[in-house]
């Protein structure tokens, strides 16, 4: 019997020590950009959504009374095909395409519009019972922030399938933003800081941390320039800008 009760009592310490194993914190890779090329950006737009589709970017703006959606944008010139404006009650946020649609959330409207992505003809529109922020999808389902430290996962119909808690070295991180999916992993903004987090989508925990301190200079700041938020990829390259910046970068990673 005291056999029986040692080897217990070395089953639950072992139990005990993979338990805090499996609890411990994924270290974070560190990275930091290197500029490949930079190209113009309209200052006037208040980078909301930002990703690639046919090779050409498209680019959703936000603020009251300026709020835009800008299809087709070379981004050599930075100039647009098209661009659809918003009534001025509404506060555009993040758009992805899924499907042949175009799904762009807004702020505080709790309402996410759908239209054909080609033609940008109006299909519907759903109620979006949270914070509208940022969007990517996978291919499968969209991706959704609401300015917490949750990502949201959504049929095209904005239904919640299922959300997770994004956490870095085990702590939760809020102001989540602007989200581009990237060789399965979510590439998100955080909103005011001058870094990037890779998230694993299942878990949720941050496995990459991106610098990007100093990626707009100086010399070209204004009063107007606000904060970094776009993320891009096109399939190879990553592009990165920020609300009404002067500038769109494409940039590849490197360790510190």
């Amino acid at each position: 019997m005291p056999g029986f009760v040692r080897l217990k009592g070395v089953i639950g310490l072992l139990c005990l020590i993979v338990l805090a194993a499996s609890c411990a914190p994924t270290a974070v890779q560190a990275y930091r950009v290197e500029v490949v090329h930079e190209y113009p950006h309209d200052t006037a737009s208040y980078t909301q959504g930002l990703f690639f589709d046919g090779g050409l970017l498209q680019e959703s703006a936000g603020q009251y009374g300026q709020s835009s959606f800008r299809q087709d944008i070379k981004p050599e010139t930075g100039k647009e095909a098209r661009r659809m404006n918003f009534d001025a009650k509404y506060f555009v946020e993040g758009s992805v395409i899924l499907d042949g649609e175009l799904f762009i959330l807004t702020w505080r409207e709790n309402v996410a519009f759908v239209y054909d992505a080609r033609t940008l003809e109006f299909k519907r529109a759903h109620r979006f019972p949270r914070q509208g922020w940022g969007l990517t999808t996978d291919g499968k389902q969209l991706i959704a922030s609401d300015g917490s430290a949750q990502l949201h996962f959504l049929d095209k119909k904005m239904k919640r399938l299922r959300h997770i808690q994004v956490t870095m070295d085990g702590e939760p991180v809020p102001y989540l933003n602007e989200l581009e999916w990237i060789n399965g992993r979510i590439w998100a903004n955080v909103y005011t800081r001058d870094y990037i987090v890779i998230i694993h989508p299942d878990s949720g925990i941050v496995e990459g941390k991106v610098d990007c301190t100093g990626l707009l200079p100086r010399s070209l700041r204004t009063r107007d320039t606000d904060v970094l938020n776009g993320i891009a990829w096109d399939g190879e390259r990553i592009f990165l800008t920020g609300k009404n910046w002067p500038r769109l970068y494409e940039v590849r990673l490197a360790k510190p």
